[in-house]
């Protein structure tokens, strides 16, 4: 009869011990499901501030050229002029914009320009963009006076 109790005693322990291990596995693979998730955020978050800094950069490179080169934006007759261009399909998935402010100041004479990048909204086609970030969008913003 005492051998009957201890034998009903261990195979209470083996269950105990089975679900103490499965709780133990659960727990490690929640921790590293966690991790990977933050690292997958990480790089998301890496690779949309590229987009909007890059959209950025190429809406002043590309001002700064039509700058040099064009006659539409030679620098007015008095007082200033002040106007916005957009470029859209920018970015890693064509969803990036940029929207470029050119301000040019007669006297004394000055141009500033001022380039919002965004990985995301973009919307339109050549030559009439339409930048209109989403509320998940990532900006970027350069400014280039002389």
């Amino acid at each position: 009869m005492i051998k009957e109790r201890i034998k009903k005693n261990k195979k209470g322990f083996v269950l105990l011990f089975a679900v103490t291990i499965s709780a133990i596995l659960l727990a490690v693979a929640l921790g590293v499901a966690n991790i990977a998730l933050k690292e997958v955020r990480f790089s998301t978050n890496a690779r949309d501030t590229n987009d909007a800094f890059f959209a950025a950069d190429t809406g002043i490179e590309s001002t700064l050229f039509k700058d040099k080169t064009t006659s539409n934006y030679s620098a007015p007759g008095s007082g200033s002029n002040s106007w916005i261009e957009t470029i859209g399909g920018l970015g890693s998935v064509n969803q990036g914009c940029v929207k470029i402010n050119v301000t040019k100041i007669a006297s004394p004479v000055s141009t500033t320009f001022v380039a919002k990048g965004y990985n995301n909204g973009s919307g339109g086609s050549s030559p009439n963009w339409t930048c209109v970030p989403t509320t998940n969008s990532v900006e970027r913003q350069l400014e280039v006076n002389y």
